[in-house]
């Protein structure tokens, strides 16, 4: 039953009974919790094993604490949110560039931990930054030519994948590298493909192990599930390369961007606040959905069949911007809970991963604007508040004797679910435009 049958079910089976709308809401959010599959431990696992199970639950990852990313954290920090993760049921987390500390010392955790309790699982799709030349210096990027940095972020790949080959399991040549909205540092499909067909030379020749899978982590439209100008030969050729395909949808962002699947306001009058906002998360799920089929339609029409798994989706719980009250109303910690548990339940029934972005809030994403949604993807806060969407895991005792920054797990307002529902934006159609 989606949400907006569900919301109708309950008020029919309480409109004889004095409920808020608060907890009917409440009630809602409760009903649809699920419990996380449990992995079977043992011996590694492949990624051809891994990606599509959902004991495997899957979750990008950023472990950066300050508003800064000079500010490396240290492997005891990583240490403790691999063990909140964990305790999640997520077994398999995404890092994005492999340039800094960062992803070394998030791979050394993970051994560390492995080491102290044979128990513990955790596995890596590394995450190699590619850039086009001219990117982030200052002047104009060249978009047909590709940084001199690369080579050299390719080589740590490899070297870490070699180091740590029991934990990273995938390597994704680029982020978002190719969408033509990356105005920044985008590049063309053929210097993408250069390096996978590199990376899958490297498994021929023995350097790498053969069951290391190569993708390459992109926007739906960049794998050709939308404008034609994408359709090029570079990308009909990496779509053989690579091991499977890793997209991305972001439902929340188009609340701005391409908002007539969230034009609410025009339904009928007597729609109660929980309703519209029923309405508008299944309508984001099935917008996430058709962006997938999008590029499952255009694999097929090329002749190509390979897994087709989700490398990013998110719902931001606070923006003061585009998504925010004077925007398209999109971003709270109710919407971001219902996203959340309407994607994983789709995703895990299908076969599907999905790379939920992200685990915890990361301040400098937009370091200038403390309040701008991009510090706000977290399923926990900076300080390791669990937001909504975790409420019941802390409930259960999840975390129970786990921390993050020497605090414990604790909710977000206060737990006190009438001050969480004060803050949920209803859509709005005059705002969105």
């Amino acid at each position: 039953m989606n949400a907006a049958n569900y919301i109708k079910s309950l008020l029919t089976s309480l409109r004889c009974h004095p409920v808020s709308l608060i907890t009917i809401s409440f009630l809602l959010m409760m009903s649809c919790k699920d419990e996380k599959p449990v992995a079977t431990l043992g011996s590694s696992k492949t990624a051809q094993e891994i990606l599509g199970d959902p004991a495997y639950r899957a979750i990008s990852y950023g472990g950066y604490r300050m508003s800064s990313r000079d500010h490396q954290p240290s492997v005891e920090e990583l240490k403790e949110d691999m063990l909140l993760l964990s305790a999640l049921g997520i077994k398999l987390i995404r890092t994005y560039n492999v340039k800094l500390a960062h992803a070394g010392n998030v791979l050394q955790a993970i051994k560390e931990l492995k080491e102290e309790d044979a128990r513990f699982e955790m596995y890596v799709m590394l995450g190699a930054w590619i850039d086009c030349k001219y990117a982030w210096t200052g002047q104009e990027p060249d978009h047909d030519q590709e940084s001199e940095a690369n080579e050299a972020e390719i080589a740590r790949a490899v070297e870490l994948s070699k180091a740590y080959p029991d934990i990273v399991k995938i390597i994704a040549v680029g982020n978002e590298a190719m969408v033509k909205w990356a105005t920044s540092y985008y590049v063309q499909p053929d210097v993408i493909l250069k390096w996978v067909q590199h990376l899958q030379d490297l498994k021929e020749t023995g350097e790498l192990s053969k069951s290391l899978w190569i993708t390459s982590s992109d926007n739906f439209a960049s794998w050709g599930g939308g404008d034609s100008i994408y359709h090029v030969p570079a990308l009909n050729q990496l779509m053989e390369a690579v091991d499977f395909i890793s997209l991305h949808t972001y439902p929340m962002h188009d609340t701005h961007y391409n908002p007539d699947f969230w034009d609410l306001a025009s339904g009928p009058s007597n729609h109660s606040d929980s309703l519209i906002i029923a309405n508008a998360m299944d309508a984001s799920l099935k917008y996430a959905q058709n962006q997938f089929q999008s590029v499952a339609n255009y694999m097929r029409s090329i002749g190509v069949n390979k897994p087709l798994q989700i490398g990013e989706t998110g719902w931001a719980s606070s923006s003061d911007g585009h998504y925010g009250n004077e925007g398209s109303r999109a971003c709270d910690e109710y919407k971001q809970a219902l996203y959340h548990d309407a994607i994983r339940a789709w995703t895990d029934e299908a076969g599907i991963s999905c790379f939920f972005f992200e685990a915890f809030d990361e301040q400098w994403k937009d370091a200038q604007n403390p309040k701008g949604s991009e510090n706000h993807f977290g399923l926990f806060t900076i300080d390791g508040a669990a937001k909504f969407v975790l409420w019941d895991e802390v409930d259960q005792g999840l975390f129970n004797n786990l921390g993050r920054g020497g605090k414990a797990i604790t909710k977000t307002h206060q737990g006190l679910i009438d001050t969480l529902m004060k803050t949920v934006l209803i859509p709005s159609q005059k705002l969105a435009e």
